[in-house]
């Protein structure tokens, strides 16, 4: 695997998993815990699922190409 990808795979991924996260925590519980509460909280949680997956699907293009 190249060492930019490698370099770029967890940054995109930490930036989409905190932006999909906040979006869903926003509109999962915007009006019950506050717009800015509900983001934040979303953005960590979202990172919580996303960059597992993303050391797996490293982990798996890396045998896949090797």
């Amino acid at each position: 695997m190249m060492a930019s990808t490698l370099l770029l795979f967890p940054l995109v991924t930490i930036l989409f998993g905190a932006v999909g996260g906040a979006l869903g925590g926003l509109k999962l519980a915007g009006a019950e815990l506050g717009k800015e509460l509900a983001s934040l909280m979303g953005a960590f949680y979202g990172l919580v699922a996303a960059v597992p997956a993303a050391l797996v699907a490293a982990i798996v293009l890396h045998l896949v190409r090797s």
